[in-house]
């Protein structure tokens, strides 16, 4: 799977924070010989088999690798001059397949590939991790305010629009007006659900108090669910009525087809909806359920 697609799936999953735990385990792996984790270098490709899931995955916790962060720029300019050798045919001897695949993962997890500039730090997908992690946590923050709740959604909301921003696909110029109405679309819906839906939560006489607490914890889901879509719609809504090109096998286009746009917007909608769920549903339910085998261990010691 080639960089391109890569930013079309982000594009369907902006809430991809999960991933860090899998990251981590793989990361973590034994190191399996270099002959068959750096096969030999092939410029712009993946170093993973795209034929099976595995491979994807690898390819994918390889791009939000945060370690690419931590890249000098002096570090940088010898990936970028070594790839330039390679390209032209002049590189120097003993250079390894590892050093090559080493330098073109971090010349892709800074520079985008269709107008060769640098993307800001905190905006790339392995930074994606890092700078949106902390969002998440002041999503889940308990006895929030109206203010803090607007701020939170604003803010989670505000940092997904730039890292879409950045690494969209520029081969097809895009209005910078399709981008602000997406934004608009995602923040308003955020926002109007979360404050809603506490607004209901806190005037419900029949919950108590415990009860209005835990219903509380799952509220930025639904917002956060609602907005995604949102963002889907109003970012591609046009495709409903020109059509998304179809390629035949070997990759060339045979037309264009609405069936295809509408199926694939009802999936990456589907897909916005169910990746927040164990980031924004799995901590409120394991702080539910720790805090009622606190209370059962303090009323058994008492």
């Amino acid at each position: 799977m080639t960089r391109p697609h890569l930013r079309e799936l982000y594009a369907a999953s902006e809430l991809s924070k999960t991933a860090s735990f899998t990251a981590l385990c793989i990361w973590d792996t034994p190191a399996m010989p270099a002959s068959t984790e750096y096969p030999p270098f092939r410029l712009g490709e993946s170093r993973f088999d795209q034929g099976s899931f595995y491979g994807r995955l690898r390819h994918f916790l390889d791009v939000i690798d945060p370690r690419t962060l931590f890249v000098s720029e002096k570090r940088f300019n010898e990936c970028m001059n070594l790839l330039d050798q390679f390209k032209n045919g002049s590189l120097p001897p003993g250079v390894t397949n590892v050093q090559l695949w080493e330098a073109q993962k971090i010349k892709q997890a800074i520079i985008h590939p269709d107008t060769g500039e640098k993307i800001p730090m905190p905006f790339r997908m392995s930074g994606f991790v890092p700078f949106g992690t902390p969002v998440v946590v002041g999503l889940l923050l308990p006895n929030q305010t109206f203010a803090s709740t607007i701020f939170w959604q604003w803010l989670n909301q505000s940092h997904n629009a730039c890292v879409n921003y950045c690494n969209r696909n520029a081969t097809k110029p895009t209005p910078m007006s399709t981008f602000f109405q997406g934004y608009l679309g995602a923040v308003s819906s955020a926002v109007t659900i979360a404050v809603g839906l506490n607004l209901l939560v806190k005037r419900a006489e029949h919950f108590s108090p415990a009860t209005r607490i835990l219903v509380q914890r799952f509220i930025p889901f639904p917002a956060v669910a609602s907005a995604n879509v949102c963002n889907v719609l109003l970012m591609r809504h046009t495709e409903l009525s020109e059509g998304i090109s179809v390629l035949d096998d070997k990759g060339n286009v045979v037309g264009t087809s609405k069936m295809a746009a509408r199926h694939a917007l009802m999936e990456t909608s589907l897909t916005r909806v169910v990746l927040p769920m164990p980031v924004l549903l799995l901590p409120p339910l394991i702080m539910a359920i720790l805090e009622r085998c606190v209370q059962l261990c303090v009323c058994v010691c008492v």
